[in-house]
This record gives structure tokens, sequence and C-alpha cells, in this order.
């Protein structure tokens, strides 16, 4: 049964971190088939590394409660509501290992930041913000180079259905009814694009905020998984021992479709494919 969310007051302070710890959170900043999904199953199963997850993927504080099991009333306030969200979104993200992780896709991001800003009001930057909000943060920048395998992975998923599936070939996550995949260069284009302008979205927005985020790519990731596991653990100043013996809990999806899409697109495109981030 949802819990309700009682009106309340209480003084406005930013989260303290802990004096033994560098960092309380991270927040994974990526855009679709970047190979987030591999990265939050790697972290969560150290144990140590909390349980990232997409908790604001859909801009609707509606969707926010309904997906943590909340029910506020109707007269509650607004800043109440996201009170009671972000306390139950950090105890999800943080699952008892003393740091909180956090999944954001781009396109949910601006959202995030005006309901951050009505929950600490009169801070400076974002970067204030996620400071008031979890404690000192590690922001990861989770890429793809080959932006065309990527829009190709993403125009695959939409029209299959299929987003993710096991090492052992179960489907983790399926969106709609199995259908075949049809070549259709402009969707590719279209994502291709848009892809594109999500990263450099992310950069900009690190540049303005003066982060220096940790880099880490889907193409390290999924030929290292351990080692890049173990290179983040290492950031965050965690055990890295903690990444031997975590294999992979998503497998690749990329097949000889994908492989002839990319070669019919460029066959189609030449040089103006976007291969490079």
């Amino acid at each position: 049964m949802p819990r309700q969310i009682a009106s309340y007051r209480r003084a406005e302070h930013p989260q303290k971190p802990s004096i033994m710890a560098k960092y309380q959170s991270y927040v994974i900043c990526t855009s679709p088939r970047s190979g987030s999904t591999l990265l939050c199953k790697l972290l969560a199963a150290t144990g140590i590394s909390g349980n990232p997850n997409s908790y604001f993927h859909n801009p609707s504080i509606k969707d926010w409660t309904r997906s943590l099991d909340l029910a506020p009333d109707q007269d509650t306030a607004e800043r109440d509501v996201l009170r009671a969200v972000f306390d139950a979104v950090r105890a999800r993200g943080t699952d008892d290992t003393g740091i909180f992780g956090l999944r954001v896709q781009r396109k949910s991001f601006d959202f995030l930041i005006q309901k951050m800003n009505v929950l600490h009001p009169g801070l400076n930057s974002d970067a204030d913000r996620f400071q008031a909000a979890f404690g000192n943060t590690l922001f990861i920048h989770l890429t793809r180079s080959n932006k065309l395998e990527q829009a190709i992975s993403l125009v695959k998923a939409t029209q299959t259905g299929l987003w993710h599936k096991a090492p052992d070939g179960t489907e983790l996550e399926r969106a709609s009814s199995p259908k075949e995949p049809v070549y259709d260069a402009d969707e590719i284009a279209l994502h291709l694009a848009n892809l594109t302008a999500l990263d450099e979205d992310w950069k900009t927005w690190f540049a303005n905020e003066t982060i220096d985020p940790f880099q880490l790519s889907y193409d390290m990731l999924s030929a290292d998984p351990a080692g890049e596991l173990a290179r983040i653990l290492e950031a965050l100043e965690l055990d890295t021992a903690a990444a031997n013996g975590i294999r992979p809990g998503v497998a690749k999806l990329a097949d000889l479709t994908s492989r002839d899409w990319q070669d019919r697109f460029l066959a189609e495109n030449g040089n103006n494919s976007g291969l490079q981030s």
C-alpha cells in the first residue's frame, strides 16, 4: 500500500557529508545505449557502492511518487512532496552501503534541476544543489564514442521492444511485443544527431558548473568491466577488491544486423556519419 506523505516543516540544511569519506554520492551522466545499465548492475553488485538507477527517469513528480510507492495528499505542498521523494530515492540509491548512486539521462535532467531548485532554493549553482541533496558528488560522464553504433542500437531497441537481456539470453527488459527490426536510414540519422547533441549538452553543463567529471567510455567498460569498475571504486575511495569476480549482468545486443546496418549507412552517407563524439 502506498505510503502517505504528510505536510511538515523542517530546517533547510545541506546534507552533511561524512568526515571519513570523500564522496557521499555519484551521478552517472549519460544518454541511451551507452552501457549505463551494465554499469549500474556492476556497481550494485559490489555491495559497497550503492544501488544506482534512473530514479528520476520520467520528468513528472506524479511518476516519481508512483514509482516510489508514495501517496501524497492532494493538498500536500510541492516542497513537502519533493522532500519525501528525495528521502525515498536516497534510501533506495544508497541501499545501506553508505554511498548514494544515481543515473541521469540528459532528456530528464532539466526537470530534475528545476525541482531541486524548489527543494533547495537560493543556491548559486546546480552543483550546489546536488551538494545539498546528496552530499559531495562524483559526476561520471559515460559516453559511447561510436555514435552510429549507439544510434543503431537505439533504433533496434525501439523497433524490437527488447532493451536488455542477460548473458544467458534471458530477457531483462522488454517495452513491447517482439517485432523484426527494419533498416530506416532517416530514423538512424535522427537518433545520431540527437545522441550527439545530448553529449554536447552534458559537456556544456560540466563546463558551466566548472565540474571535471570522471570520464568513462562504453568501449572500455564493455572490454574490461571489472577493470573499469575498480577504477570507479578507486575514484570513490572505496575498496577496489570489491570488483574482483564481478561479471556483467547484461549481454551485448549488437549482432550481424547491427553490422549490416552500419555498413549500409556508411555507404549511403560517407564521412558524414558522426562516428566519433
